[in-house]
C-alpha cells in the first residue's frame, strides 16, 4: 500500500473513533441526566399555545348551529299619556325619543302613542312554540299582554309572523308564543343547566337593539346570583356572563359550545342602559320546567303552605332559638294549611319530607314543586323540643293574599325620645287604635308593640334594618307592650350578647312580621 493509501486508512480509523467516542459520550450524558436525583421524571414539553383558530372554529359551529332558532321579536301597545306608567317597557327604544320630541303634558301633545320594543325568542319545537321573556310580550302598566306581537324568522326577512301568547310566568319572568309558519322550524335543544361551571365559554345570541342573529361570546361568571329581592325574586336565581347582553337580547338563548340552551337572557347590571359586562340568564333547569307547565296548561302551579320567612343565613338568629340551621316562621297566614298543621311563628323549620332546609330557598324550592293537594312531612324545632306535622300543600296563588290592615291615623301618645340605648331607636307607645288593629291584624292573643319613631344611623337597630314606623313586639322572646317594658329589657341586655328582636312592619295595606337578630356590639 502506498503512502496516499495509508494515509486515508488512517484518517478514516480516526474518524470512527471520534464518532464512537461522540456516541458514547451522548449515550453516558443521557443516563446521567435520567439517574440525575432532580431528572427522574420525563423531561417537561414546551408549552403549547392554544390554538385561536380552533375556537373561533367552534364558535362558528355553534352559532351556524342554533341561529337558525332564534327569533326576533318586536310588540306593539297603544298607550294613552295618562297610562304611561313611570319608566321604560321591557327592552324598549322609544320612551326616550316620545319623551323628547313630543313633551308630554304640554299643549299640543299626543294623547296616544305607540309603545314598540324590542326583545328576542328561541324556537323549541318545529310546530312554532317560542320562549321568550315574560317583559318582552307582557305590559308593566297594566299587567296585561301588549296589542300586537311580531316575529321575524333567521334568514326570512321581510316576513312577519304574527304571534300569540301560550302562556307567561310572572315570577320567573318567562312566557311562551306560537306563531303558524306553516312548515317545520328549526328548534334549539336545552342543556342541563346544573353541569355549567363558573369559567365556562357560552355564547349568547339575539337581537340587541334590534340587529338581528347578533352573537356574543364570554364566559360564565357566576351561578346562583339573586338579583330581585323579597318575595318577587324567590323563583329568580340567576347564571351571571359576560357575554355582551344590550336591550333587545332579552329572551334570547345563552348557548354553550355543545350547541345547548343553558340559559335565557333576561336583565343586565348596568349604570349606562348597555353592557357593562355583567348580564344575567333564567337557568335552563328552570326554563325547562316553566316551558312545559305554559304548553300544557297556559300556567304554571306552585304549591305553598302558608308560611312567611325572611331568606337569609343568620347564625345569631338561629342561636336564639337553639338551631344550627332551619329557617324561622315569620308568620304563619290565617286559614292557611300551615295554620291547620299547628305551626306557628317562631318555629324554625328543620327539614321537609326528609330534606334538610338550610336556607329559604330550599323551603320554597321543595314545597313549590310539590303536588297541590298533597301532603309534606314538616319537622320543626318549637322552644327547643323537636316536632314533626304533617301540611297539606295548597295552590301557592290561592293562599299569598296579604292580610288588609292600616294603621289608624291616631298618632302616638307619648313624645318621642332620643335613639339612645344599646339598641340605637327611639320608641313611643301605640295608642289604643293601633293597638287594637295590630292586635287583630297579627292573631296576637293581646295588645302589643311600641312603634319606632327614630333610628341611629349606627346604631344596632340601623345595622338590622329596622325603619322608623316599625313596631317592636318582643325582644328576646319577651313581649314589648310599653315603652317601660322597651327600657326595661334594653337595660339587660349586654355586649357580645345574641338579641332577637320581633317586629311589624307595615307594606302597602298589610303587616309583616320578621325576626331580626344579631350580635350586639
Amino acid at each position: 500500500m502506498n503512502s496516499d493509501g495509508r494515509r486515508y486508512v488512517t484518517l478514516l480509523a480516526v474518524l470512527i473513533a471520534l464518532g464512537l467516542g461522540i456516541g458514547i459520550g451522548a449515550l453516558i450524558s443521557r443516563a446521567a441526566r435520567g439517574n440525575h436525583p432532580l431528572r427522574r421524571a420525563a423531561d417537561p414539553q414546551p408549552l403549547a399555545a392554544p390554538s385561536p383558530v380552533q375556537l373561533s372554529n367552534s364558535f362558528a359551529r355553534v352559532a351556524e348551529m342554533v341561529e337558525p332558532a332564534v327569533v326576533n321579536i318586536n310588540t306593539e301597545t297603544t298607550v294613552s299619556v295618562s297610562d304611561r306608567g313611570f319608566g321604560p317597557q321591557g327592552d324598549s327604544p322609544d320612551d326616550d325619543f316620545f319623551n323628547h320630541f313630543f313633551h308630554f303634558g304640554k299643549p299640543g301633545a299626543p294623547e296616544h302613542f305607540q309603545r314598540r320594543s324590542l326583545g328576542s325568542g328561541i324556537i323549541l319545537d318545529p310546530r312554532g312554540y317560542i320562549l321568550t321573556n315574560y317583559h318582552v310580550v307582557m305590559q308593566r302598566h297594566p299587567d296585561a299582554p301588549v296589542d300586537r306581537i311580531v316575529v321575524y324568522l333567521h334568514g326570512d326577512e321581510g316576513t312577519r309572523y304574527s304571534a300569540r301568547i301560550i302562556g307567561a310566568d310572572k315570577l320567573t319572568d318567562l312566557a311562551v308564543i306560537k306563531i303558524d309558519a306553516g312548515r317545520k322550524l328549526p328548534a334549539a335543544q336545552f342543556g342541563d343547566s346544573s353541569s355549567v361551571k363558573v369559567g365556562d365559554w357560552v355564547l349568547a345570541i339575539g337581537s340587541p337593539f334590534g340587529l338581528e342573529s347578533t352573537v356574543t361570546a364570554g364566559i360564565i361568571s357566576a351561578k346562583g346570583r339573586d338579583i330581585v329581592p323579597g318575595i318577587e325574586g324567590q323563583f329568580k336565581h340567576f347564571l351571571q356572563t359576560d357575554a355582551a347582553i344590550n336591550p333587545g337580547n332579552s329572551g334570547g338563548p345563552l348557548v354553550d359550545l355543545a350547541g345547548q340552551v343553558i340559559g335565557i337572557n333576561t336583565a343586565i347590571a348596568t349604570e349606562q342602559g348597555s353592557n357593562d359586562g355583567v348580564g344575567f340568564a333564567i337557568p335552563s333547569d328552570t326554563a325547562r320546567a316553566i316551558y312545559n307547565s305554559l304548553i300544557q296548561s297556559g300556567k304554571v302551579e306552585r304549591g305553598a303552605i302558608g308560611v312567611t320567612f325572611m331568606d337569609q343565613t343568620n347564625p345569631a338568629l338561629l342561636r336564639s332559638f337553639g338551631a344550627d340551621h332551619g329557617v324561622v316562621v315569620n308568620n304563619v297566614e290565617p286559614g292557611s294549611p300551615a295554620e291547620r298543621a299547628g305551626l306557628k311563628m317562631g318555629d324554625v323549620i328543620l327539614a321537609i319530607d326528609g330534606q334538610p332546609i338550610n336556607t329559604g330557598n330550599d323551603l320554597v324550592q321543595i314545597v313549590s314543586q310539590s303536588r297541590i293537594g298533597s301532603k309534606v312531612k314538616v319537622d320543626f324545632l318549637r322552644e327547643g323540643r323537636h316536632m314533626t306535622t304533617s301540611v297539606e300543600v295548597a295552590d301557592r296563588d290561592k293562599i299569598v293574599a296579604q292580610q288588609q290592615a292600616t294603621l289608624g291615623p291616631n298618632g302616638p301618645r307619648a313624645a318621642p325620645q332620643d335613639a339612645a340605648g344599646a339598641l340605637g331607636v327611639s320608641v313611643q307607645n301605640l295608642s289604643p287604635e293601633q293597638a287594637s288593629l295590630i292586635t287583630k291584624s297579627l292573631h296576637l292573643p293581646r295588645p302589643q308593640g311600641v312603634v319606632v319613631t327614630q333610628v341611629a344611623p349606627e346604631g344596632f337597630a340601623a345595622d338590622l334594618n329596622i325603619q322608623t314606623g316599625d313596631v317592636v313586639l318582643s325582644i328576646n322572646h319577651q313581649p314589648v307592650s310599653s315603652v317601660d317594658d322597651f327600657a326595661r329589657i334594653q337595660s339587660t341586655l349586654r355586649s357580645g350578647q345574641d338579641v332577637l328582636l320581633l317586629v311589624a312592619r307595615q307594606t302597602g295595606r298589610a303587616f309583616t312580621t320578621m325576626f331580626l337578630a344579631d350580635t350586639l356590639r
